[in-house]
């Protein structure tokens, strides 16, 4: 009997607001992760101010068997949230989560090709 494939996840996560609004691109980024890739489960987590926290997601990701999951700081700016405290809840959910796999990635502001389509953004002269 062959074990089943491991199954993937990403979460997109981002610091988060009180704002409802504020949720609608990152809400938007997973709907079109979702239409791109079928097979990748995907959801959004926050840092504070916003539900649900990383932790939580880690948790209801794994527990619907995920073991596999990259993490998307959807961060343009790479402060001390990207750089030091991610980091430590990673860190803290690989202890709790050993045979879960996970991957961090940098900042999407670090992304050279998001940097490009910001700039063509910019120089775009139409309004949306």
């Amino acid at each position: 009997m062959t074990s089943p494939a491991p199954r993937h996840a990403i979460v997109l996560f981002a610091h988060g607001s009180r704002d409802p609004l504020w949720h609608k691109p990152m809400e938007a980024v997973a709907a079109r992760i979702r239409s791109q890739s079928a097979d990748v489960e995907v959801a959004c987590a926050y840092l504070e101010l916003s539900q649900p926290d990383l932790p939580h997601t880690v948790a209801q990701l794994t527990g619907a068997g995920v073991d596999s999951i990259t993490i998307v700081p959807m961060f343009l700016g790479v402060g001390r949230h990207a750089r030091e405290d991610l980091p430590e809840l990673v860190t803290q959910l690989r202890a709790s989560h050993p045979a879960v796999h996970f991957h961090l990635q940098k900042a999407v502001g670090e992304d050279d090709r998001l940097v490009q389509m910001l700039a063509s953004i910019a120089l775009d002269p139409t309004e949306a």
